[in-house]
């Protein structure tokens, strides 16, 4: 009799071991689906902006002025609050001539909550997608560059 509770202890050791081991396995797959949940929604705001910014295109096709800053109509400014609440980093915004004129294009940039070289770029030619490096390089991080050293921004600048 004592022999058969012996067994039932160590049955019950291995079926605790099984279950711990099952339990970890599915937090650690739970981790990765909510950075991937993450990386999803900067992407969706992201990819929001440009519709966001042909709000404010005047008659002449130009976008407004100071679109990277600009919240309202036409302006980038909430929805990059947005990408940046949900765990994206290093946002970078640029836009095409005179920081105080209105401006052919733009493009926005972050780099995504998974980290690594994972950006996502958006710009005005339509493009949204994921780059394995930053494309922006010529601006001030989430800065108004009308105020700033880099009123004028490359041409290069404005497209991912």
């Amino acid at each position: 009799m004592n022999l058969k509770k012996g067994f039932t202890l160590i049955e019950l050791l291995v079926v605790v071991a099984i279950i711990g081991i099952l339990a970890s396995v599915v937090l650690a797959s739970l981790n990765t689906a909510r950075s991937k949940g993450k990386d999803a929604s900067v992407q969706a705001s992201m990819s929001s902006m440009r519709a966001q910014a042909e709000l404010g295109v005047d008659a002449s096709g130009n976008y407004m002025v100071g679109v990277c800053w600009t919240s309202g109509a036409g302006g980038l400014a909430a929805l990059s609050n947005a990408v940046i609440s949900a765990g994206a980093t290093v946002p970078k915004c640029a836009q095409s001539g005179a920081a105080t004129a209105t401006s052919a294009s733009w493009a926005y940039e972050v780099l995504l909550p998974t980290g690594g070289t994972n950006f996502f770029c958006v710009d005005s030619t339509g493009f949204a997608g994921a780059k394995t490096g930053s494309s922006i390089t010529n601006t001030n991080t989430q800065a108004n560059p009308a105020t700033s050293g880099a009123s004028n921004l490359s041409a290069l600048d404005t497209a991912c």
